[in-house]
């Protein structure tokens, strides 16, 4: 029941998703003001005192409901500062990633709030799903800052099989027919990235959003070597730092996801996108977006 509650707030079920270096405040409520939900990763908030301002412009600049991407991996090393932040802030959802979600669910649940996971596997879905989430984010194959193996088709439905929490969908969700064929597959909610990295409101440098409008999936390259996940990159930005996008390494160091300079720089220097990216055509507000995925939706 809450969370037809939730979706029943929404223009469309969407979550426009975190993007590292991409998602700030402008974009996290202009998505909110637009019927979406917000979100964006604590990261891109370059200190503490920075990310509290942000968590405070947004709270108080829309009443819908916004999303903050939490990373929960061992490694990284403002878990402590951001958890307190969230219980200040309270966001509605809080989305955690590259780690467990079991560290945040009694604080997150404490304010009545709603905690989704980052899954891209069937054995982690499972674990998942035992600590009392209340969604997960299916990460499947196509996605891009962090891409997973498994098609939408069967990962939504072994999911289904044993999880009947709030499923978001994940990879190469790209108009509103995608967003109508997630629900017909049993997912609740669209993640959708790439589709809002040229939005106006967003956080990429205008290189990067020209880029993507100009780029087709034969662009990307799928690689672990800059944080030591599988992503999708643009060749062209790995061009730029004298890199072969054909002939790069594996990461054999594990992963990491500490907060330092040389993490953000291998995001901030090479720009990734999910394979959805050849259908984005211009540089639009997130309002004028939202418009066109509405219509695609209605008619799909």
């Amino acid at each position: 029941m809450q969370n037809n509650k939730l979706i029943g707030q929404l223009r469309l079920p969407v979550i426009v998703a975190p993007m590292f270096l991409v998602s700030g405040p402008d974009l996290v409520i202009a998505s909110c003001n637009a019927g979406l939900i917000g979100s964006f990763p604590g990261p891109n908030a370059r200190t503490a005192e920075e990310l509290e301002k942000w968590m405070h412009q947004i709270h108080s600049s829309t009443s819908n409901p916004w999303a903050f991407n939490m990373i929960t991996h061992k490694t990284y090393d403002r878990f402590g500062v951001e958890l307190d932040l969230i219980k200040k802030f309270q966001p509605e959802i809080v989305i955690t990633a590259l780690g467990s979600p079991e560290r945040v669910i009694d604080a997150v649940h404490g304010y009545g709030g709603k905690v989704i996971a980052d899954v891209n596997n069937i054995n982690f879905a499972r674990r998942c799903a035992d600590m009392d989430v209340d969604g997960m984010a299916l990460i499947c194959h196509g996605a891009g800052g962090h891409t997973g193996h498994l098609s939408p088709f069967s990962f939504t439905a072994y999911v289904r099989e044993f999880f009947d929490g709030l499923i978001v969908l994940a990879g190469s969700i790209s108009n509103g027919q995608h967003i109508r064929a997630a629900q017909l597959l049993g997912a609740d909610l669209s993640y959708m990235g790439t589709r809002f990295i040229s939005a106006q409101e967003s956080n990429a440098v205008d290189e990067y959003k020209s880029m993507i409008i100009n780029s087709t999936y034969e662009d990307l390259r799928m690689t672990n070597l800059f944080t030591g996940a599988q992503a999708y990159y643009l060749k062209d930005s790995i061009l730029k730092n004298n890199l072969d996008p054909d002939n790069l390494d594996s990461n054999t160091n594990g992963f990491n996801v500490s907060a330092s300079q040389d993490k953000i720089k291998a995001w901030k220097d090479i720009w990734s996108a999910g394979q959805g990216v050849g259908l984005i055509k211009n540089i639009e507000s997130v309002e004028s977006i939202v418009e066109k995925l509405e219509s695609e939706f209605l008619q799909g």
